[in-house]
């Protein structure tokens, strides 16, 4: 450089600290140079003929800023003098604005102006872009996306279920599962699909009390996803705060600048006791509205037509603010046609709007079910009846149906799309699912003492040892020495008891602990959250925990205890359900051992016919029962006279509930629960999903990706055993790209299997927080953008300049849209010389990684002023070479968009004609969806990404 290179008013960067900002020339005396760093509130003076200085020009077409925050585009540049006057448009007029008049904080997006103001990286950085950006297109492309991070088995059920309704835009359904088929993990692969994808943005989970610290836990656990809990102690806060620090206002203005905790955070876990307890927390969550709402234990919300009970009423209240709605129930049907029509009028109240109406859609389901097994069985030999029926079903599409590639099965699909609940209302059954042990029965009888003599009959002697004095059941009641003595026989085994009430486990569990010697734990309602969660832990601690965990009713809700194998149902309560939801607390995916379920019972009373009815009469200890609460409905009267007494009419009530419970079960069978089991589960889509998922996983690409980016960002990586790693902020620790690093650092395994097992470690996948945020703020920051290298290749002379050049398909769009799977955003890559050619063939980005060297620091600054002019022309031919390739990108796109949009709203409409679950707002959204999207891709253009200046020495 030499004097003439300054003038004043000009603006330059310094190469050697880019936190300066953007300077101008305030003085030249010499061969001396002063510049005054507003941004810094600094002035420094250079040597001109070494200052480490580079000039800053913004380009045609690059963004201006003005020391009043005025933006700007940039149209043309015109040299006044050697200061520059740039005319630029501000989306109304152009302007002509000084560079003396640029705002001093300096962020250089394109990346030829990074380089030539000294914001370059190494090598590794630019190949940390270029393999970022090709994961981010593989990813946003795959089937398996949002299904990828979750620490959870790949259950077919559970993968076909949270990707046909995450998919979905604003799912309403009901996941029905019986229990022990995981409708929790199923809820929250659900959530994080539609919060990954950004289909949902704001998500509230309405549970029970006693499942608050579960969902939470488990939502963090297995999904990464961090809910805030909201109750009564929340308000208290802000109460408190809003006294000290608004005291004057609330008194003037009354509550209208009151803060709505609902809308401080985005993912909510509320209980649905809270809310139906404070009036003003139910307002706030209501007015807050959400993305996509989750009730659990749904079947407690009692409705019918002439009363509807508050906590129904509450969360109907809460669907209509929520777009999308998940209910969670293992009863969907069993407990009436009424409450199921009650939870479907949630879902869509606009369709299921006459109890009457749906009744009558019931009794067509088992014609359909007919049809679709005749179908299965022989579908080239149909009669004419199944042939008429059909067309009466399916209308003109049965042609085009016949037509596919599988006829009978594209059939079959139509069927189940278009007719019933099929597309609100998820089920399977354990009789589909295969995975699940044996469960056997072993009943203790025994006889009754003369304390319980006259508390033999009745529903409320199922447990008579309430009518008694604490001291005197546990010293006269046969169960509790059994008991005892049974525990000592199965030591060192885990038991689960449950018993009906809370004081009952309490003073079962006082006096194993302190009369018996046996380690054990209570779980009941009378303990917090905390509480019972340290029980819970205590009981599953493998070398000094508890032998047994004494559970009252709610034990046997929420609760998984599948590490165990030994069940005692100390009483046995009257709903064939409640005793489902008992033995599913150890019956359920993942249970190796069989289960044996101890039923200590007292002769002559009560509890032995409540034995021998559920069975005898239902077999209810031996397989899961879906229709006892249907069959109590049916024998109630009988089954009470027996309840009260009336013994000699219990042959007859176990005969008749055998019999009947075997016609549900046909029923069942042959009926809706058939037609929706298969539409539960689609084994051919979920095998391939999984397949999809496990590749993912299957190579090492994560980890590798990821050990680049630590050395890069500062991250020290320590061995920790197989598949297993620490992670530690190092000396050079990059926090703002690393922002889910804690400061103790992170134990994390790159397995699935031992993330199963170890829940103490972090589960490292494509989707894990830690690795999105990482890939997230490479491609939102500058690091790679601009980097330098040496290349020593014979067949180039010395001082040649190569230009490596990443372009992207930038299209500004809204994320619900999801472009990124239509459009590819793996770059495109081009290697030029100063004469225009394309070498991207000859040298491809592998080969040219392992070719190119780092060159020094000091080097590179003094290169890079003498190879801009060369470094401009390079990009103008990149620039020239990439215009081709757009609309071919563009066109490719727009293919990709109609073969996905139009098939689904050709058959949305299709199915809208027969099947009212369709709602015309989902049919519309993707309407507008795809006319957006076509909109959005006729603005796309190419934009630089990265470019690497390769110097040939």
């Amino acid at each position: 450089m030499d004097a003439s290179d300054f003038v004043i008013g000009q603006r330059w960067v310094s190469h050697s600290d880019t936190g300066l900002g953007l300077g101008i020339v305030t003085d030249i005396s010499g061969r001396r140079v002063t510049l005054g760093f507003p941004a810094a509130d600094e002035e420094r003076t250079y040597a001109i003929d070494n200052a480490p200085l580079s000039r800053i020009i913004y380009q045609v077409g690059e963004e201006i800023e003005t020391f009043d925050g005025d933006r700007f585009t940039v149209q043309e540049v015109e040299d006044l003098g050697g200061v520059l006057m740039y005319h630029a448009d501000d989306g109304e007029s152009i302007q002509q604005i000084s560079e003396v008049k640029l705002s001093s904080s300096v962020n250089f997006s394109a990346p030829h102006q990074r380089l030539f103001a000294g914001q370059f990286d190494r090598n590794g950085a630019f190949r940390l872009r270029v393999a970022t950006l090709q994961h981010q297109e593989r990813l946003r492309a795959s089937a398996a996306q949002g299904l990828i991070g979750a620490r959870t088995q790949h259950l077919p059920h559970q993968i076909y279920i949270a990707h046909e309704v995450a998919s979905r835009h604003a799912p309403r359904v009901l996941l029905a599962d019986e229990v022990g088929l995981g409708k929790t993990i199923e809820a929250g692969l659900i959530l994080h699909y539609q919060l990954h994808t950004g289909r949902a943005k704001r998500a509230l989970i309405v549970v029970p009390d006693s499942l608050i610290h579960q969902w939470l836990v488990e939502m963090l656990r297995r999904f990464n996803l961090r809910f805030s809990i909201i109750d009564q102690s929340r308000y208290d806060a802000l109460a408190e705060s809003e006294d000290d620090v608004d005291a004057l206002v609330n008194k003037v203005f009354g509550d209208a600048f009151s803060v709505n905790p609902f809308e401080s955070d985005q993912l909510v876990l509320c209980s649905l006791d809270f809310l139906k307890s404070s009036p003003q927390a139910e307002k706030d969550a209501v007015a807050a509205g959400w993305d996509l709402m989750v009730v659990d234990e749904a079947h407690h919300l009692a409705w019918s037509p002439d009363q509807v009970s508050p906590e129904y009423r509450l969360v109907e209240d809460l669907s209509a603010a929520s777009r999308g709605l998940l209910l969670l129930t293992a009863t969907p049907e069993q407990v009436g046609v009424a409450s199921h029509f009650a939870r479907l009028r949630l879902l869509d109240p606009a369709r299921f709007h006459d109890l009457d109406v749906f009744r009558e859609e019931e009794q067509q389901y088992e014609a359909i079910n007919a049809v679709v097994r005749r179908l299965q069985d022989h579908g080239d030999r149909l009669p004419p009846d199944d042939r008429s029926a059909l067309e009466n079903w399916l209308g003109d599409e049965l042609t085009v149906l016949e037509k596919a590639a599988e006829p009978q099965q594209a059939i079959i699909d139509a069927l189940l799309d278009r007719h019933g609940t099929g597309r609100v209302l998820f089920r399977n059954t354990r009789a589909a699912i295969q995975g699940f042990p044996e469960r056997r029965a072993l009943p203790v009888p025994m006889p009754c003492p003369d304390s319980y003599q006259s508390h033999r009959f009745g529903l409320v002697n199922l447990t008579p040892e309430r009518a008694l004095d604490e001291e005197q059941w546990l010293a006269e009641d046969p169960r509790v020495n059994w008991l005892e003595k049974t525990l000592a026989s199965l030591k060192p085994a885990k038991v689960v008891v449950i018993c009906a009430h809370a004081s009952t486990a309490m003073a079962l569990e006082r006096y194993l602990q302190l009369r018996a010697g046996i380690r054990s734990a209570a779980f009941h309602e009378h303990l917090s959250l905390i509480e019972r969660d340290r029980a819970a832990a205590y009981f599953s601690d493998t070398e000094q925990g508890a032998q047994a965990l004494i559970c009252s009713e709610i034990g046997s809700e929420g609760r998984n205890f599948q590490f165990a194998h030994h069940l005692v149902l100390f009483d046995l309560p009257a709903n064939p359900d409640l005793l489902e939801q008992r033995i599913g607390r150890l019956d359920r995916i993942g249970q190796s051992d069989t289960i044996d379920i101890h039923i200590p019972y007292l002769e002559g009373t009560v509890q032995e016919a409540q034995f021998r009815w559920f069975h005898e009469g239902l077999n209810a200890f031996n397989e899961s029962c879906s229709v006892g609460v249907a069959v109590q409905g049916d024998v109630q009267e009988d089954w009470q006279r027996v309840v009260d007494g009336e013994s000699s009419e219990l042959d007859t009530v176990v005969t008749d509930s055998r019999t009947e419970a075997d016609r549900l079960r046909t029923l069942l069978q042959n009926g809706r629960d058939a037609l929706i089991e298969m539409n539960s589960c689609r084994r051919d889509v979920a095998t391939d999903l999984i397949k999809q998922i496990e590749e993912e996983e299957g190579s090492a690409e994560v980890r590798d990706y990821m050990v680049e980016a630590f050395d890069i960002l500062g991250v020290d990586m320590e061995d920790h055993s197989e598949h297993a790693d620490v992670l530690k902020p190092g000396e050079q620790y990059h926090a703002g790209h690393v922002s889910e690093l804690p400061e103790d650092g992170l134990t994390v395994t790159w397995s699935r299997q031992q993330a199963l097992e170890r829940e103490d470690m972090a589960f490292m996948s494509w989707e894990h927080p830690l690795v999105t945020g990482v890939m997230d703020s490479v491609t939102s920051s500058g690091l790679g953008k601009a980097a330098l290298a040496s290349l020593s290749v014979k067949a180039l002379p010395a001082g040649t300049l190569l230009l490596e050049a990443l372009f992207t398909v930038h299209c500004p769009a809204p994320e619900s849209l999801q472009l990124s799977r239509y459009l590819p955003v793996s770059p495109l890559r081009l290697l030029v010389d100063v004469n225009g050619r394309d070498l991207s063939a000859a040298l491809p980005h592998d080969r040219l990684n392992d070719l190119c060297s780092n060159i020094r620091r000091r080097t590179a600054q003094a290169i890079v002023p003498q190879i801009r002019p060369q470094v401009e022309t390079l990009v103008d031919h990149a620039e020239r070479l990439a215009d081709p390739h757009l609309e071919p990108m563009r066109e490719k796109a727009l293919e990709q968009l109609s073969r996905v949009f139009e098939p689904e709203i050709r058959r949305l409409e299709a199915l809208g004609k027969v099947n009212p679950a369709i709602r015309d707002e989902e049919i519309g959204f993707f309407r507008d969806q795809f006319e957006a999207a076509k909109s959005a891709l006729t603005q796309a253009s190419l934009s630089l990404e990265g470019i690497r200046v390769i110097v040939t020495a």
